[in-house]
This record gives C-alpha cells, structure tokens and sequence, in this order.
C-alpha cells in the first residue's frame, strides 16, 4: 500500500469549511478590537467632562495599545487562514513543508492554518 501524499477532494472541502467558519470569527473579531482602537463606539474620555483623572485616561490608553495588539495579532491570523485557502486551491494543503509528509487530519482541524506537522515543529524547537 502506497503511502498517501495528499488529501482527497472531500477532505480538502471539510478543511475549507473549517477554515471559512474561523475566518468569519477571526474578521468579526478584528473588527471588534479595531473599533476598540479608534473608538467607533463614541465611548472614549474625550467624551466626557473634562474632570477626568489622569490615571483612567492612561488605563483608557494602556486598554486601547492592547486592542492595537490584539488587531494585529487577529489581523496575521487572519492571512494565514488565507493563506491555508490558498494551498488548499493549488493542492498543497496539508503538507508538511519541512518533511513533505501529510499533517495528521486532528492536528488540521485544531489548526487548520498549520504548514508543519507536530514533529517537525519539535524538531525546530529543539
């Protein structure tokens, strides 16, 4: 028996799908932490009175940086899900891009952006 060097068109639709379901989460999200930053919600101190102490503008400032990071974090995400899209529409999807071996189907469907299998990784890490 052959050993399998790709996953069959089924597979690849349910790893699409899979994908597609997190990138609509991943992109309402980012949109969360992006109104976060730039206070599309018009609740901000400039709002209010200009009484407002310094410590909570700087916690206003040190929460809005956070949400500045977490965009950006959301937002890579966000391309490597596109990214998974993308292999999955030129037949490289789940390939171990440092072994050339299949990514186990349970590690695709925990991460299904992943380019390199578990012992590759640990490999790296070492």
């Amino acid at each position: 028996m052959s050993k399998k060097t790709k996953y069959s068109a089924e597979e690849l639709e349910e790893f699409r799908a899979i994908i597609n379901e997190k990138l609509e989460i991943a992109r309402q999200e980012y949109e969360n932490y992006r109104a976060a930053v730039t206070n599309s919600d018009g609740n901000d101190t400039i709002d209010t009175s200009p009484t407002y102490k310094v410590l909570e503008e700087g916690a206003s400032t040190l929460s809005k940086e956070e949400a500045g990071r977490l965009a950006q974090r959301q937002m890579k995400f966000i391309q490597n899900l596109q990214a998974a899209l993308i292999r999955i529409e030129n037949g490289t999807y789940g390939v171990c891009r440092e072994t050339g071996n299949l990514i186990p189907k349970e590690r695709l469907r925990a991460v299904p952006h992943a380019t390199l299998s578990i012992e590759a990784k640990s490999s790296k890490r070492r």
